[in-house]
C-alpha cells in the first residue's frame, strides 16, 4: 500500500496568527512581555554595534524565552498553554486539508517553530483538535521540572526546521509521495523536501 506523508506548519498555516508571543503574554502578562521584547531589541542593537550579526528572530526569541520562561516550573505553565490554545483561531481550509489527508491514511507531521511547552496543548484544543503522528518543534530544556530557557535543538525554523524534517523523513520513510503546507518564505526549505507544496497566505 502506498505510504504518503503530509507536513503542516502551525503559525499562519494551521492557525491564522502567531502562537509564541500570545503564549508568553499568558505566562508573564502583556506589560512584562513588551518590556522583555524591548530589552531584547536593545541587546540586539548592542550586539550589532559590536560587529556581531545574529539572526534577528532567533536572537529575540532566545532572549524572550530565557527572560520570561527560564526558571519557571513546568507545572506552573500548563494554564497559560490552555488559555493560549483557547485564544487561537483555526485556519479552516488548511485544517480541513489536514483532516482529508488523515482520512486517506496519510502520515501527519506538524513542523513548527513554536515551543514544545505549549504546542501539544494547542493541537489538542477543542478549536483545533488536530490529529497528528509526529510533532517537530522548538524544544526547550527542562531540568528537574524547571525550564532552563535554552533551545536545546536550535530554533526550529527555516533551514533548521528543514534539517529536522529531513531527518524525520529519513528515519520513518521512505514515502511514496509527500505534501507540505507552509508560508512563504519561511517554510520554503522544508517544502522543497516533498513533491507537493502548498503556500498558505
Amino acid at each position: 500500500m502506498p505510504k504518503s506523508v503530509a507536513i503542516f506548519d502551525f503559525d499562519h498555516t494551521l492557525i491564522t496568527g502567531d502562537s509564541f508571543m500570545p503564549y508568553l503574554a499568558f505566562v508573564a502578562g502583556t506589560a512584562a512581555t513588551a518590556a522583555a521584547l524591548a530589552k531584547a531589541a536593545a541587546a540586539l542593537a548592542a550586539a550589532r554595534a559590536r560587529g556581531h550579526k545574529p539572526e534577528t528572530r532567533t536572537f529575540l526569541k532566545s532572549r524572550l524565552i530565557r527572560t520570561l520562561l527560564g526558571g519557571k516550573k513546568i507545572a506552573d505553565l500548563a494554564d497559560a498553554a490552555t488559555r493560549a490554545a483557547a485564544w487561537q483561531t483555526a485556519n479552516k481550509p488548511v485544517l480541513d486539508a489536514l483532516r482529508d489527508h488523515r482520512a486517506h491514511g496519510d502520515t501527519i507531521v506538524i513542523a513548527s517553530g513554536g515551543l514544545d511547552l505549549y504546542l501539544p496543548a494547542m493541537l489538542r484544543a477543542a478549536a483545533l483538535d488536530v490529529p497528528y503522528d509526529a510533532l517537530i518543534c522548538t524544544d526547550i530544556g527542562v531540568e528537574n521540572g524547571v525550564v532552563t530557557g535554552e533551545m536545546v535543538n536550535g530554533n526550529c525554523v527555516r533551514a533548521v526546521k528543514a534539517e529536522r524534517v529531513k531527518a524525520w523523513l529519513d528515519a520513518h520513510g521512505p514515502f511514496d509521495t509527500g505534501w507540505a503546507y507552509g508560508n512563504y518564505p519561511h517554510d520554503v526549505p522544508m517544502m522543497q523536501l516533498v513533491r507537493h507544496r502548498i503556500i498558505v497566505s
